[in-house]
């Protein structure tokens, strides 16, 4: 009788951006094995977004854990001070902004899913997200007009890399002919989250 060679189920040593296409199953692999590849993959996308490429894996393996972190994150952060938002509407704007920013693209005639272009707007906040961190610790500073400028530089590279790491992914998604009526909501989109972290990130 033949000797059955050792079977391994995909689970286990299954490296997801070795074979991206490929279809495997959860339902037998750890909680915590399945926690830890989800928590790799999402900051393998958090690199992509700080440091972006032609690479289209944030859109081919979508997700929407990174962008509900980060649309969270914010709420946290620009919540409150005197006349400041609340965490429900800062939530609303960043998480339901990215949802008709993705209707219009849609409408449009993007060739990109719903799904694919909130993965991609709400990845691509975490400069933003970085921005309002840094705004925070400059807080600190005991001149007025020193913080206002250093708050308005860091916000302005944060709602720059947004653009531009956004604009980098959803290239050739978008009808030739439309891509400003699209490209316009993107920006239009960053600046107000832009202008709430410019203001209440303190």
């Amino acid at each position: 009788a033949g000797v059955t060679p050792p079977t391994r189920t995909r689970s286990q040593n299954f490296d997801p951006s070795a074979d991206p296409d490929a279809e495997f199953d959860t339902l037998d692999e750890p909680v915590w094995d399945t926690i830890r590849r989800d928590l790799r993959l999402v900051g393998a996308k958090f690199a992509r977004v700080l440091k972006p490429d032609q690479n289209k894996q944030l859109l081919r393996d979508w997700d929407l854990w990174g962008p509900l972190f980060i649309c969270v994150l914010l709420s946290l952060l620009l919540q409150g001070g005197v006349g400041g938002p609340h965490f429900t509407e800062v939530f609303s704007i960043t998480f339901f902004g990215s949802c008709i920013v993705t209707a219009n693209t849609k409408l449009l005639g993007g060739t990109i899913s719903i799904f694919q272009s909130i993965c991609v707007l709400g990845y691509c906040l975490l400069p933003l997200a970085v921005a309002a961190i840094g705004c925070k610790f400059v807080a600190f500073s005991s001149s007025p007009s020193i913080k206002l400028t250093i708050k308005l530089v860091i916000t302005a590279v944060g709602f720059g890399w947004a653009i531009f790491a956004s604009m980098g992914f959803l290239a050739g998604s978008q009808p030739e002919k439309r891509r400003l009526l699209i490209i316009y909501p993107v920006v239009l989109f960053y600046f107000v989250v832009s202008w709430l972290t410019l203001s209440y990130a303190s």
